[in-house]
């Protein structure tokens, strides 16, 4: 077995020589503060602003352990095409205070030609940022907020970053004046604030040649801000667990228990006001434990259900997941996965509880595995998620992440594939009613309750066809084939994966790891490299046959994802005859893996 296996973190970008080429234009930009300076609020309001400009972007969020308080960074990469990746270095790096934002020196390296901002005043600049030739111009952040009354420092950090990234001072101003909820003194006074850091910006770009993008030509209509939902929108602000909640909500999911998780909360947040407007109910149940029961016994009842969670609170699921599979009740569980094990990095991206959600149950459990392969994709796989729990009356994992799913991007608004709820039920007095029956797909009419002629039962306990308890081998037998099967059986059309490129060599991916995949082979393929992207986005049941068709022609793979142990490698090629010698390149959280340390990677694995 060939391994070309990368535990260790991206090296820093090289203090000098040629940049990597790169497609389209785009700037890296990341602010920094201490928690509750308003970096995250500056972050949000300069992608917004992007919005307007005609631009799309991308902002990471990321903070220290502890979730609020501490440090914290908005990290942006704003661009004139769709962007689904950080790039390989930042180009301004701009501090609100120094307060531990040293913490950060992995993560936001800067390129050799990048500036880093901030005030003198407040210390020295950590050195680390500046090693690699970065070069350090010092603002009188706080003083210039200081000397207007009720201004805020981070709306002159937003003026200065704004300028520096070649964004009109009207689309700034437009963002500030759309999210603000205070008065008009305060706003007032906040607009002065981001006027002067505007023309502090252009103090720093007239000194020292910011590498500025080229402003946007805002010919590309767009509706700034517009929420997940706005049907006028040709293009959406959109993080994953938005985009998570809007597709739960498309394919039918009218009830939501759970129990608030970093970094899966936002995605409550999302849906709490949502599904009230369509009907719905979300309950904050008073653990994990609890939510899985409570979605289960709302499914039995009828209703399209769902809970989300982390880590820790799916393996804490886990039974009443069993119980689902068991008992044949449809239910979705959106899991954002987190830097594990236990209660890990809470605030970081991993993918690493993929072989929990595909293995991770007592007994023979099949169950459904699906992962996005983008934030925009994050509606439509969870919608798709919602119809195949329901078609086939089992429980659905839907694996996002931290990454995708607390960023929030300029995306084109998302089509809607129609996929929906819809469950065989039922009729009332149906005759010889059995509701375990082995019929030829494996899916049996599943009776509402108070439907006349059709009480059973429903539990964990094997069972024979009517649902009575049963130890007996040939009920337990009948019963695994018949929940397998339904799975196996099931026509999941051309949705299991997404299929680009071509060529002889293909990249395997799951999840957020994908954007940055596809950013790499466009890198090589504008040298002349050609490779094949198998996405995938079914995850089980394996589908053999569809995956060997997908791979035809190809001579050897690589398997790309982000956990310590390889999870979706060795799942892959336990579960499939893969061709050649399949490789791995893997390395666990939390730093992001970059398109440009991928494709140096690529690069290597060919050369063997």
């Amino acid at each position: 077995m060939e391994l070309a296996s990368t535990r260790e973190p991206a090296a820093r970008p090289a203090a000098s020589g040629p940049e990597p080429p790169r497609p389209g234009g785009s700037i890296s930009i990341a602010l920094a503060g201490s928690g509750g300076s308003g970096v995250m609020t500056a972050g949000n309001l300069l992608l917004d602003a992007a919005a307007r400009a005609g631009l799309y972007g991308l902002m990471v969020r990321t903070s220290g352990p502890q979730i609020r308080g501490g440090e914290a960074a908005a990290l942006l990469r704003l661009a004139t095409v769709p962007t689904e990746s950080l790039d390989d270095g930042f180009d301004l790096l701009l501090a609100l205070d120094w307060q531990n934002v040293n913490r950060f020196a992995d993560e936001i390296p800067l390129r050799a030609s990048g500036l880093l901002l901030g005030d003198a005043d407040e210390g020295e600049p950590p050195p680390v940022f500046l090693a690699g030739g970065a070069r350090f111009v010092s603002l009188p952040l706080k003083k210039t907020a200081k000397a207007i009354r009720g201004a805020w420092t981070n709306m002159v950090a937003l003026g200065v970053a704004g300028r520096l990234a070649g964004i009109p001072a009207q689309a700034l101003e437009a963002a500030v004046q759309a999210s603000w909820k205070r008065d008009a003194a305060g706003l007032e006074a906040n607009l002065q604030a981001l006027r002067a850091g505007f023309e502090a910006g252009g103090a720093v770009e007239a000194g020292h040649g910011a590498p500025a993008l080229a402003p946007a030509s805002a010919t590309q209509g767009t509706t700034p801000g517009a929420a997940p939902g706005t049907a006028s929108a040709d293009r959406w602000l959109l993080s994953g667990n938005e985009g998570a909640g809007l597709g739960a909500l498309r394919g039918g999911i009218r009830f939501v228990a759970a129990y608030p998780i970093t970094p899966a909360t936002e995605m409550l947040e999302w849906l709490a006001p949502a599904l009230t407007r369509v009907g719905g109910t979300l309950l904050q149940a008073e653990d994990e434990l609890a939510s899985i029961n409570m979605a289960i016994g709302a499914s039995f009842g009828g209703v399209p259900s769902l809970t989300a969670t982390a880590g820790p609170g799916l393996s804490l699921m886990a039974e009443g997941i069993g119980l689902a599979v068991s008992a044949e009740v449809p239910v979705v569980i959106v899991d954002v996965m987190r830097g594990g094990p236990s209660t890990g990095i809470p605030a970081k991206s991993e993918q690493s509880d993929l072989s929990f959600a595909v293995d991770g149950l007592h007994g023979d459990a099949p169950r459904l595995v699906l992962a996005p392969t983008s934030i925009t994709d994050c509606v439509a796989t969870t919608q798709w998620a919602v119809e195949l729990a329901e078609a086939t009356q089992a429980p659905a994992i839907v694996l996002s992440d931290q990454f995708m799913g607390q960023s929030r991007a300029i995306v084109d608004r998302p089509p809607d594939p129609g996929f929906a709820a819809r469950r065989l039920v039922a009729e009332a007095d149906a005759p010889d009613f059995r509701r375990y029956r082995n019929t030829e797909s494996g899916v049996s009419p599943m009776a509402i309750p108070g439907t006349p002629g059709t009480v059973y039962t429903a539990d964990g306990l094997e069972k024979t066809e009517a649902g009575i308890p049963s130890s007996q081998a040939r009920d337990h037998s009948l019963q695994l084939d018949k929940r397998e099967r339904k799975l196996r059986q099931h026509d999941y059309g051309r949705w299991w994966a997404d299929l680009e490129g071509s060529g002889d060599a293909a990249i395997l991916t799951f999840g957020s790891v994908t954007g940055v995949a596809r950013e790499a082979l466009a890198r090589l393929a504008a040298q002349g490299i050609a490779l094949r992207l198998v996405a995938l986005r079914l995850l089980a049941p394996a589908l053999p046959e569809q995956l060997a068709e997908a791979l035809a022609g190809v001579e050897r793979v690589l398997v790309v994802e982000q956990n310590h142990s390889a999870q979706l490698f060795r799942y892959l090629r336990a579960m499939h005859d893969l061709p050649g010698r399949p490789a791995s390149f893997h390395r666990p959280g939390p730093l992001p893996i970059r398109p440009g340390e991928l494709a140096d990677a690529i690069i290597e694995w060919r050369s063997r």
